[in-house]
């Protein structure tokens, strides 16, 4: 196709590499292979057609003011050649020459190879500043995006086709005069955008001095976009072995609406709350979970009645946005194989759910992989059980200087991360950087994301990685304003705390984000620490890490905590009723994704990272874990005896505690990880050496076939292992089930306030006198409560036995519900227990006596029975 275009000296050029332009005439001046004339260049013109052809290109001047503007594809061709005003669309084949006649002007011939169609009938609109992202408005798609530090945007057009290729279909530049208002670029777009995505291109200074990195030759996320697609396996590299591959975002369309079939928020008083912490391919990748779409949303759905059987009525999915598993992609030459970002702690765009959680994958450009993720909410609010999500607003997978442009660091760098004066990366998160949470766009960008989740994904509550971060500072002003004047040697920086951070306030006072829950993981990597202290306006909520520390060292019978163990029975009121918060505010936890599962907590003094190929520098160092009296799995009879025991212990602590019990995936039937407390990058089975031969060298091909075997059964460490839980069904697991539902049925379990003298009082081995010294590893407490009448409950983390004077209730007699010392089923006498009769005889006598024996290491539950009836 051969078209003429006028040529002005002083035109508005825009870069454009893949259209040749070539002379026509000696005289014409050549318009450069990169380069495309404004349209704007095009007013005044009268197009006509080449007086060999019939057709007649009618005027366009008139209709060129009201009209979209026409903007040059990746490569022009007649199918895409267009003028709305006048409704000519040429989607003939044909080479048609067109010449562009002007008077006084000089014209050039452009010839443009032909093609096939890639878009119809595009349409070019100046668009709208707000909101930001790709939404549907107006007949079309309006892409509205913040970038202050950009001189020219543009908007590419990618079709599923081309994304494996790395190929962009179509560019659109946007003109700074008309798509841009203030700091925002938009345009609005007509058309078919079925199986297209999206991204940018930003040119600018490329000065990382100066904290700025535009390179036009990267199209980078809309840090707004709905869907992200990438690699449609988890874990699988593309054909050109590429660990980041091109990634592009969903367009949206006013179609695929999803049937919520009338869900609402469930808003249960966080005080009856018991969380359940969970990966969702880890929940059903495992062979023996049997699902039909494993690893997956829908494989979590298929798998929520074991949750309801557990007594859980949260869960708090590890991270769902879209992440790359692949960015850790280095060779571990313990394994032989390759690491993998399981855990997802690296985010790339928070909007959008991770495609490769969804049996959908990328079909329909994401969209039902959305629609996958509000079907888990939907059936788990049916089943009465809240979703929380873990989102990750510290750092992002951009990481430091020397990290990829993926979308906030090719969009505006100096805006999102926070920045030492030479243009380095603060590195408060321990990833390579620190995300601007309290600059403005960055904290509203946050609360458009958190309310997004909430009203169009009907999340309940959120749980905040590393959310002291959230509370610092953006820039050096900041902390001047709220500390004064720095002295001399300028200790305040960016990233200095702030008393009343302007994102936690917003939060905390926002509409839509106050009526659901919010809790922080209140510490970050650069050693700020805030458990008890972080800004809360009496609605946050915290990960109660010294809780998990206190409980650790006194239940394996460390001296000097039995003080510390009370409070936070009564749900840490040292740390929160102070500041106006309720025991609620206390997360209670003993173990989490970071550290030791329930079961290695008892088996492991050390940890065991070697899997990681890091020589066990990883991890951990302080667990303040017991093995039990022997290093690892292989142990004798009664060490094992004892390790259930702890892992009894451990459980009803949690659930015994004032606050909300927060349990890990897979404790609840004792899943092990090999002592590894570390175990971010393993998504297969970890074949490392077990514990006779941690110290060896041998590579695993020497081993024997059975214990490959055995090794390969027992430590696919990140998976949950049903048949394991099957085989925990009438022991540990059954334990757990029971407890949770006693804390269910106890309202003194769950109490709106902190317990008083009239509600609870302390006992030692004897009514009344509680034994708060150094060398004290015994607490007792009896609790009123409304429903069960009173309760009796007692730890002895000591080593030795010990026999214990209950308080005297006339009329009345203590009978034993609950003893960790006793295997199942008689650790817990529910009324389904054929022998529960004759258990509770056989303690008649000292029953009779207001006595009861206790085992070394042993926790109990004694409740109060008219006439010695339970």
């Amino acid at each position: 196709m051969t078209f003429c275009v006028p040529i002005e000296q002083t035109h508005t050029a825009y870069h454009h590499q893949d259209v040749p332009l070539l002379a026509a005439h000696d005289h014409v001046p050549v318009i450069s292979s990169n380069r495309f004339l404004s349209p704007l260049k095009l007013q005044n013109m009268n197009l006509v057609h080449s007086p060999s052809h019939s057709l007649q290109l009618p005027k366009f001047i008139s209709h060129f003011q009201n009209t979209p503007k026409f903007y040059p594809p990746k490569r022009v061709t007649t199918s895409n050649l267009e003028t709305i005003g006048s409704n000519i669309f040429s989607n003939s084949t044909a080479s048609i020459p067109i010449k562009a006649a002007s008077e006084g002007v000089d014209t050039a011939v452009v010839v443009v190879e032909e093609e096939e169609p890639q878009l119809k009938k595009i349409q070019v609109f100046e668009g709208h500043p707000a909101p930001f992202g790709a939404t549907v408005r107006d007949g079309g798609v309006n892409f509205a995006i913040f970038s202050a530090n950009a001189v020219s945007a543009t908007l590419c057009l990618i079709s599923l086709s081309d994304l494996p290729e790395n190929r962009v279909t179509e560019q659109i530049f946007l003109d700074p005069l008309t798509n841009k208002t203030g700091d925002v670029w938009h345009v609005l777009l007509k058309g078919d955008f079925k199986d297209m995505l999206y991204g940018y291109k930003f040119d600018g200074n490329f000065s990382p001095e100066v904290g700025l990195y535009y390179d036009p030759s990267k199209i980078v996320l809309d840090p707004y976009a709905k869907s992200v697609i990438s690699r449609g396996e988890f874990g699988v590299l593309g054909h050109d072995d590429n660990r980041w591959p091109q990634m592009a975002c969903m367009i949206p369309t006013a179609e695929n609406k999803f049937d919520w079939e009338g869900d609402s928020p469930l808003k249960y008083p966080q005080r009856d709350l018991i969380i359940y912490e969970m990966h969702v391919r880890g929940f059903t990748q495992h062979e023996s979970s049997r699902t039909e779409f494993p690893g997956t949303y829908l494989g979590v759905v298929e798998k929520l009645d074991h949750l309801k059987e557990l007594g859980v009525n949260c869960i708090e999915l590890m991270p769902c946005h879209e992440f790359n598993e692949l960015e850790y992609y280095s060779y571990n030459s313990v394994l032989g194989d390759y690491k993998v970002n399981f855990w997802g702690y690296s985010t790339i765009n928070y909007f959008s759910p991770m495609t490769r959680y969804s049996s959908a994958g990328t079909r329909n450009c994401g969209q039902d992989a959305i629609n996958e993720f509000k079907l888990l909410v939907r059936e788990a609010h049916k089943r009465g059980i809240e979703v929380f999500m873990d989102v990750v607003f510290n750092h992002t997978a951009e990481g430091n200087e020397k990290g990829p442009i993926l979308s906030f660091r090719g969009v505006d760098n100096s805006i999102y991360y926070m920045l030492a004066p030479k243009g380095e990366f603060y590195n408060y998160s321990g990833c390579g950087n620190t995300f601007n949470c309290n600059h403005p766009i960055v904290r509203q960008f946050i609360l458009d994301c958190l309310r997004y989740w909430v009203t169009e994904m009907h999340v309940d509550g959120f749980r905040f990685d590393l959310a002291s971060i959230m509370t610092r500072s953006s820039s050096l002003w900041d902390a001047v304003n709220v500390f004064g004047s720095p002295i001399e040697g300028d200790l305040l920086t960016t990233g200095t705390p702030l008393s009343s951070p302007p994102l936690i306030d917003m939060m905390s006072n926002d509409p839509i984000l106050r009526d659901v829950k919010l809790i922080a993981e209140a510490w970050d990597a650069g050693g700020l620490y805030q458990v008890g202290m972080f800004p809360h306006w009496c609605i946050w909520s915290e990960w109660n890490g010294k809780y998990r520390d206190i409980v650790r060292q006194f239940i394996k019978g460390t001296d000097g905590f039995s003080g510390a163990f009370a409070e936070c029975l009564c749900g840490s009121p040292n740390l929160y009723q102070e500041g106006g918060r309720k025991p609620w505010n206390s997360i209670n936890f003993v173990c989490a994704h970071d550290g030791f599962t329930l079961a290695d907590l008892v088996t492991y003094n050390e940890k065991h990272n070697l899997a990681n190929g890091e020589d066990n520098n990883d991890g951990e160092n302080h667990n303040n874990s017991w093995n039990c009296g022997q290093e690892g799995e292989f142990a004798s009879i009664s060490v094992k005896k004892l390790r259930k025991r702890q892992m009894r212990n451990f459980f009803l602590c949690l659930m015994v505690s004032q606050g909300v019990p927060m349990i890990y995936m897979g404790d609840e039937y004792g899943h092990t990880k090999g002592g590894n407390n570390n175990t971010y990058c393993h998504d297969n089975y970890v074949t490392f050496y077990t514990q006779p031969l941690l110290r060896c060298s041998y590579p695993l091909s020497k081993l024997t076939v059975d214990y490959v075997h055995y090794l390969s059964t027992t430590m696919q460490i990140n998976y949950f292992r049903w048949d394991k839980k099957e085989e925990s069904s009438s022991d540990f697991f059954r334990f757990c089930r029971l407890v949770t539902k006693f804390r269910h049925e106890c309202e003194s379990l769950g109490l709106n306030d902190f317990p008083t003298a009239e509600r609870l009082q302390w006992h030692g081995h004897a009514p009344g006198t509680p034994d708060w010294s150094e060398t004290s590893r015994f607490v007792a407490f009896t609790l009123i409560d409304s429903v069960k009448g009173e309760i009796y409950i007692a730890f002895n983390a000591s080593h030795l036995a010990v026999t214990i004077t209950l308080p005297e209730r006339p009329g009345y007699r203590w009978e034993p519900l609950v003893d960790s010392g006793k295997p199942a089923p008689f650790d817990f006498l529910s009324s389904d227990v054929p022998e529960r009769d004759l258990a509770v005889k056989q303690y008649s006598h000292f029953l009779e006596a207001n006595l009861y024996p206790m085992l070394s290491y042993t926790s109990i539950i004694l409740v109060l029975s008219p006439n010695g009836n339970a």
